[in-house]
């Protein structure tokens, strides 16, 4: 018997085996750290280049040749990417310039805050220091610092329109390379066509909601008077990406605003819209289909998008979903001996619980000879 990697792991103890995985997991989450510069718009891309490719399969079906489905994908996929950059940059700009406004409000609101804290028996002189940290000026020079860096990432711009040209170019060949693979290994190609599968389900199903929640929550803003409405539908689009947490990241900025053009009234109204808005279609429509999309559960979901929001920023946190689709189809699915994990991630709605065998009759004892001598006699 030759000695195989399987008898070389078990002859190990069990402890070293996980210490080797943990020593290794670490250098790779540094090496993604030291890499997020170029992992996270390389990911970024082949997410977009994935969601979008129906369209060029589409026209290829429609007989039109494998040039002009590529030249679609990418018209589609920059008009995009043009679209929501130049929304991001002008509304940046309008509230840029429309913040100054509210110094004096502000101000005013931090010292009777201050001044109600003071009557309820805190100490105002511990509140100094706090009420300071709040300056408007602040956040004002936060935005513009924000619009600096947003109309200054021409290298980052130019390096993403690179990465989606190839990748939307090579997206014609995908199937073909992906049967290749098959060909071989056709655990690595089972894996990798249901990432493609769950990661396209994700980001349509989440992008179709978030439209959705933008359209309603611009409206609801746009009724209540609250500036910016376009500016806050768009982040309410975005953070529809990042899960569990995005709900709280769009509502913060509108609220506050409420409170600068109103009172805490128009901030309780803009609160209570975006809870009824978005629990009703993030929180009660949405996961059923997200779930049955990505099959994963809530606190995998979470973790994931606390994970890689650590290794990879921003991007991380907007691509946990289909980073943890990725990771999963190549630790897990391609494995069959860690199928075992899917029962840990995956929603428990889709967890199949084995149904065991029936009990088999115990085997009759050779020496007991009474059985078999029966039979023999019959």
């Amino acid at each position: 018997m030759t000695a195989g990697p399987d008898l070389v792991v078990r002859g190990m103890p069990r402890a070293v085996v996980l210490l080797i995985g943990a020593a290794s997991t670490v250098v790779v989450i540094a090496g993604l750290m030291a890499a997020s510069w170029l992992v996270g718009p390389l990911f970024l891309a082949l997410v977009v280049v994935i969601t979008v490719s129906p369209a060029s399969q589409l026209l290829r079906r429609w007989g039109a040749p494998a040039w002009v489905a590529t030249a679609v994908l990418v018209l589609l996929v920059y008009a995009l990417l043009a679209g929501l950059v130049a929304v991001l940059v002008v509304s940046v700009a309008q509230l840029a310039a429309l913040l100054p406004r509210y110094t004096a409000r502000a101000d005013d609101l931090v010292s009777s805050a201050t001044a109600a804290l003071g009557r309820f028996g805190v100490d105002t002189e511990h509140l100094r220091p706090a009420a300071s940290s709040l300056d408007l000026n602040r956040v004002l020079g936060y935005v513009q610092a924000l619009l600096s860096s947003v109309t200054g990432v021409g290298a980052s711009v130019l390096f993403l329109l690179a990465l989606l040209l190839f990748l939307s170019m090579e997206a014609s060949g995908a199937d073909a390379r992906r049967n290749a693979v098959s060909a071989d290994r056709p655990g690595i190609g089972i894996a990798i066509a249901g990432f493609v599968r769950g990661t396209r389900r994700y980001m349509l199903v989440t992008t179709v909601f978030g439209l959705i929640v933008a359209v309603l929550d611009g409206v609801a803003l746009w009724l209540l008077g609250i500036p910016l409405p376009v500016l806050w539908a768009l982040l309410a689009f975005m953070t529809n990406y990042i899960p569990n947490v995005g709900f709280v990241l769009g509502v913060a900025p509108p609220a506050i605003l409420g409170l600068l053009e109103g009172d805490w009234r128009l901030m309780v109204g803009v609160i209570a819209v975006y809870g009824v808005l978005n629990f009703v279609v993030q929180s009660v429509i949405q996961p059923r289909f997200v779930g049955n999309a990505v099959g994963l559960s809530t606190i995998a979901t979470f973790v994931s998008l606390v994970l890689w929001g650590w290794v990879l920023g921003p991007v991380g946190a907007i691509l946990a979903v289909p980073l943890t689709l990725l990771t999963k189809a190549v630790l897990v699915d391609v494995d069959p001996r860690a199928r075992w994990v899917d029962a840990l991630l995956a929603n428990s709605a889709l967890v199949a619980v084995p149904e065991r065998p029936a009990a088999e009759p115990p085997e009759a004892d050779p020496s007991a000879g009474g059985g078999e001598q029966r039979d023999g006699a019959g």
